[in-house]
């Protein structure tokens, strides 16, 4: 909460609020829940979105020494202020089932669910005559999580990929490439950083691979490469917010074999391919809809 938050920004939220008279205050991420804690006569909601103190928790699992301490004091507060935010709002708001359920504070019940959306009409393929990757990974790609994905990819899968197709191509694409992230890069991985348009990294890729171990939250990832009609694989961590159909609107891996197994399975099976992708785009079309989203918070606003 500290490195997120500026006394003079601050001020400057609290003079347009008392200019613009707003009918109600959204707040995205409890790091900005601290601008507008003073403000008492506006209508207020908080979009949790994720849950902070569980992607915590998963670090700290995975970590030892004094980064796992470090992670336990950090997940200790992150459960009390998840819990002191909740009260400071009239509607409060996570993106999935899976992470309301992570909440540590009994209070949590009665937080709705409202999951994020995606820009049908900007998210469209293009037609390639060829495409320059078989796999693709997106993501900021200094986050943890997708830091972690990527590491996952390539240390434990693509030695595996290789074996099966030599000349196989991975692109990992996203801003801010973590140090870690740039020393993947290979004769069969690529890490492109920033991408003007990242609607190029799926329309160049026939497979979206994202085996996410430690994250929270629904990943816009996944529902842009399915809109965009690449095939997707992913953790069984990631599609429990997801809630696709394993085998049907998606392809879910648990082992560095079962991943392996599915990429290869789109790859040379075209006809599973097809039904991947048509059942992957009509299922993030109908769900993650933004009118259908924005209908719902409006209710509750006004």
């Amino acid at each position: 909460m500290a490195i997120f938050f500026n006394t003079g920004a601050h001020f400057f939220f609290n003079k347009i609020i008392k200019k613009e008279k707003p009918d109600h205050i959204f707040v995205q991420l409890i790091r900005m829940a601290e601008y507008v804690t003073k403000n008492k006569t506006i209508p207020k909601s908080l979009d949790y979105m994720d849950t902070f103190s569980k992607g915590i928790e998963r670090r700290m699992e995975k970590a030892s020494g004094i980064k796992k301490m470090i992670f336990r004091f950090e997940f200790e507060r992150l459960k009390r202020y998840e819990k002191k935010v909740f009260g400071w709002f009239d509607n409060t708001y996570i993106i999935s089932e899976q992470d309301k359920s992570s909440f540590y504070f009994e209070e949590s019940k009665e937080i709705k669910v409202s999951p994020n959306g995606v820009d049908h009409n900007f998210f469209q393929p293009k037609k390639v005559s060829k495409k320059k990757y078989e796999l693709v990974f997106t993501g900021n790609m200094s986050y943890p999580p997708n830091v972690n994905a990527v590491e996952y990819i390539a240390k434990e899968l693509m030695p595996l990929l290789i074996e099966r197709k030599p000349d196989i191509k991975l692109l990992i694409a996203g801003a801010s490439p973590a140090n870690s992230v740039k020393a993947l890069s290979s004769e069969n991985i690529l890490v492109s950083g920033w991408l003007d348009d990242i609607r190029d990294a799926y329309n160049d890729a026939s497979v979206f691979l994202a085996p996410l171990q430690i994250g929270t939250g629904l990943q816009n990832k996944l529902l842009e490469a399915m809109c965009m009609e690449v095939p997707c694989i992913t953790s069984e961590l990631a599609n429990n917010a997801l809630k696709a159909k394993d085998k049907e609107e998606i392809l879910i891996g648990n082992t560095p074999e079962e991943y392996v197994n599915a990429v290869f399975e789109l790859l040379e099976n075209q006809k599973l391919k097809r039904k991947i992708v048509e059942n992957g785009k009509k299922f993030v079309t109908e769900t993650y809809n933004w009118n259908s989203i924005s209908k719902s918070l409006e209710k509750d606003f006004f």
